[in-house]
């Protein structure tokens, strides 16, 4: 599953989730088996080279049709701010999902 996250910064462990159009950096990864592999920081959404499958919000408030459009899913992390938070919640299936 090919996942971008949208984030304030470019470090794994300091950035956090940020509003879309607030971003400085994309994060893509893929989860396989459960776990992250294949991380990589992007200073724009148009520069992420492999299709994401998902894209993960702090907010449902999110202009989030964009992506819809283009058949990705939304999901948003309510109260997750770190990656690592991030990952979890979506592992234990604890992100509201805004598909429709």
């Amino acid at each position: 599953m090919n996942i971008i996250i949208p984030m304030d910064g470019n470090d794994m462990e300091e950035s956090k989730i940020c509003q879309v159009h607030e971003s400085k950096a994309w994060l893509y990864f893929e989860m396989s088996e459960g776990r992250m592999i294949n991380e990589k920081f992007y200073n724009t959404r148009a520069e992420v080279v492999n299709f994401p499958e998902i894209v993960i919000v702090c907010s449902d408030k999110e202009d989030v049709w964009p992506f819809m459009e283009e058949g990705i899913a939304v999901l948003v992390a309510p109260m997750q701010k770190y990656v690592e938070d991030i990952v979890e919640a979506y592992l234990f299936k604890e992100l509201h999902d805004l598909n429709v």
